[in-house]
Parts: structure tokens; C-alpha cells; sequence
């Protein structure tokens, strides 16, 4: 994660604007403007960490932001632990020294996004744990947080999952309401594989086995197996490995924790979870001061 991205900047520009983060009234207030203090951030649950890079990120956005601000910081962390580890209850995960009033003024920036990082990347670990042994992997959707996508793939990724899409322009994911439109499973197939743009990937939601043969015998690159049981899933596969060429098979729809690993025994390429993101629980993290 390149946490100097204009996109993460905007991000973290936008979260401590949202808090009035250089005018914190509680610590201007309370705290002597010179005053040094020590911070540890601490989980409060076993979890998976992500977002370790957004704390020293965010300290350099509010100095832009304060022009004030000069004092001299530093972020440490042991060297076991970086985003994708899995950290236990009490355990710190950083330590910021720095001006007092600027941790207190950046403490909830800091643990809104650790915390929803971090729930994010839990929740994609319990998914990737809960399919050991088989072939398929754990995909995310574009069910994300408007405007924190690029942090909740990242996150994902902290997790053991992968990215499916970032945004509309990356590839072409043909859906039920295209089909609708375009008139079927074989007309938009066709359309899309004569307009797409260069070698962009196309793939084809289909939700019966009667789509699916339509699906291959007009040419889909991979196909997406939507809201179908395990038993059709399986039946999907197997018909697949029949026709005479290799096509990814990627399932999605109605898949929680208690049911995924029916559906990775199905031999099934990929399952796409879009609670992952739209659903994960965030991480109990904390941040504890004391005078410097």
C-alpha cells in the first residue's frame, strides 16, 4: 500500500477535515501546546491486523494541514508485527511519541481506520481459514465503504483474500441486468467480445445450468455462478470439466461462514464474499497516553 498515494492523501485529508482534526477545542484547551506524550495502540481482541502505515501517514497529513505543527514524532512497532499478522488480545501494535495535543487531535482518525481495517481484515481471514485445503480462494466484490475502496482491498488482502475489480473499468463483469437488456446470455456475450476495449477480461453471471451451457457456447472467458447451491455449483464443474476447455468458475451469493466450505468442495475456482467488506465487524482497538 502506497500510503503517499494522492488517493490515500485525499482520504486521510478528508477524515481529519471531517473531525476538525487542527481544531480540536477538548486538547487545545486542557494541553500545554509544548507538551510531549507517549501513545500505545493496543488490540483489545485476537485479531488480524491492517492499516499499520496509516498512523504516521496521518500524523504527516495533519502537520500539512496545521502548518503549525514542527515538532518531531516517531512511530515504532516490534518487527513481528505488520499488517496480515495475526496479533493477540493486549497486545501493542504501535507506539507514537509526539506533540500531546497532535495525538489527541489525531486519535480517532488513527483508530476509526485501524479498527475498520483491521475488522475487515478479520473477517477475510475467518473466510480464507474456513476453506483450507481446497483450490478455491476468497474474493472481495465492490461492496465497499463509498470512498474507501482502495483501503477495504488493501485490507482484504492483509486478510489472505483477493481482489476481484477495483471499479467498473476493470474488466468486463457481465450481470443479470445486462443480459436483461442486451436480450440474453448469447447476444450480450456476443456484443461484449466484439466492443470490449483491447484483451479486458470478460466474464458472465449466470444462475442456471441452461445460462451456463449459453455461457460456453458463446465463447465466455470465465463465468460467474450466481446464487446457486452447493449441489448446482457442483453440478456446474463437473459439466465444465466436460466441454473440452478450461473456464474460471466463480461463485457468489447467499455465502456466509457457516456454508463456504461446501461450496470450495465443489471445485470451484473462486468465491466472491461481498461481507468481507459490507459486513465486517470492526476491531476493538484502543490508544493509551501518558506524559512523555
Amino acid at each position: 500500500m502506497d500510503w503517499t498515494s494522492r488517493r490515500i492523501t485525499a482520504i486521510l485529508e478528508n477524515a481529519l477535515r471531517e473531525d476538525s482534526a487542527t481544531r480540536d477545542a477538548t486538547s487545545y484547551a486542557c494541553i500545554e501546546p509544548g507538551q510531549r506524550a507517549s501513545a500505545t495502540i493496543l488490540v483489545k481482541q485476537d485479531c488480524v491486523i491492517a492499516g499499520l502505515g496509516c498512523v504516521p501517514r496521518i500524523l504527516d497529513v495533519y502537520a500539512s494541514l496545521d502548518g503549525a505543527v514542527t515538532s518531531h514524532y516517531e512511530v515504532t512497532s516490534h518487527p513481528e508485527i505488520f499488517d496480515g499478522v495475526r496479533v493477540s488480545k493486549g497486545q501493542p501494535i504501535a507506539v507514537i511519541r509526539h506533540n500531546a495535543r497532535v495525538i489527541l487531535s489525531c486519535e480517532r482518525v488513527i483508530l476509526n481506520l485501524l479498527q475498520h481495517m483491521s475488522g475487515v481484515a478479520t473477517q477475510t481471514r475467518k473466510f480464507v481459514d474456513a476453506i483450507a485445503g481446497t483450490k478455491a480462494r476468497i474474493l472481495d466484490t465492490r461492496k465497499t465503504v463509498p470512498g474507501l475502496r482502495v483501503i477495504d482491498k488493501y485490507a482484504v488482502l492483509c486478510g489472505g483474500g483477493m481482489n476481484h475489480r477495483l471499479d467498473l473499468s476493470d474488466g468486463v463483469l457481465i450481470k443479470n441486468n445486462h443480459i436483461a437488456l442486451a436480450g440474453g446470455v448469447g447476444p450480450v456475450l456476443e456484443r461484449a467480445l466484439l466492443h470490449r476495449r483491447g484483451t479486458e477480461p470478460i466474464e458472465v453471471e449466470v444462475r442456471s445450468l441452461e445460462e451456463l451451457q449459453e455461457a460456453l457456447k458463446h465463447n465466455a472467458e470465465a463465468i460467474l455462478l450466481d446464487n446457486m447451491t452447493p449441489d448446482n455449483v457442483r453440478s456446474a464443474v463437473e459439466f465444465c470439466a466436460g466441454w473440452g476447455r478450461r473456464t474460471p468458475l466463480e461463485c457468489s451469493g447467499g455465502i456466509r461462514l457457516e456454508n463456504v466450505r461446501a461450496y470450495a468442495e465443489t471445485g470451484v475456482d473462486y468465491i466472491s464474499v461481498g461481507a468481507l467488506t459490507h459486513s465486517a465487524p470492526a476491531v476493538d482497538i484502543s490508544l493509551r497516553v501518558a506524559p512523555a
